[in-house]
């Protein structure tokens, strides 16, 4: 995916010297930015809008980045920040619902894959993220897919760890919640023996506890 283009962006040397400073830093995480994203949001095309968002965001703010080591989480704190500004305004109001989108047929985020069965099971998993409130929905995708510690998220979202072990906890009982009901509905066509959605496999290393 195309990430943004050099024209009207920076029209100098020294912008020349800062696209190419952030190509470099991205290029490592670029693909799991992108798929965070999308799983952070309603559809393939409104991860895309908020990766582009983020990008933008980051790029301008650059200059500001000190420590390079520490490009990964300031990039996914600003991804953060983008995504609680459009849920705050209420962005998501502005597009079709979640039932109308299921209707005429729902884009999952993420890779579609060639199995339909995988492709139905990744549709589930997308509909559950997304009925977490926010701050949930970002925990649950940082810990199980991207592998962010405790301790990262909590810095991340800025609240203490215990609040993050919470968020996780109740993510995962909402998810369970929504998988059930999804899956409820679909017992009559559905092959036995699928539990629930491919989240939830890691477990923080203390009981979680604190408020969400």
């Amino acid at each position: 995916m195309r990430i943004l283009g050099k024209t009207g962006r920076h029209d100098s040397s020294d912008g020349d010297a800062r696209w190419e400073r952030f190509t470099r830093l991205l290029e490592p995480v670029h693909s799991s930015f992108l798929i965070t994203a999308r799983r952070l949001s309603r559809s393939r095309t409104e991860g895309d809008d908020l990766f582009q968002e983020a990008i933008l965001r980051a790029y301008d703010r650059l200059p500001g980045l000190r420590d390079e080591g520490s490009f990964r989480s300031w990039l996914y704190t600003i991804l953060l920040s983008v995504h609680r500004n459009r849920t705050r305004r209420g962005f998501w109001r502005r597009f079709i619902s979640l039932e109308g989108e299921m209707d005429r047929g729902f884009d999952p985020p993420g890779a579609a894959g060639p199995d339909e069965e995988q492709r139905r099971r990744a549709e589930r998993v997308s509909r559950a993220l997304a009925s977490l409130p926010a701050v949930q929905r970002e925990a649950v995708v940082l810990f199980e897919c991207e592998e962010f510690s405790c301790e990262e998220i909590a810095a991340l979202q800025q609240v203490s760890i215990s609040a993050v072990k919470s968020r996780l906890q109740r993510g995962r009982e909402r998810l369970r919640r929504s998988y059930e009901r999804m899956e409820h509905g679909r017992t009559a066509h559905a092959a036995p023996g699928h539990a629930g959605p491919a989240l939830g496999s890691r477990a923080p290393a203390d009981s979680p506890g604190g408020a969400s």
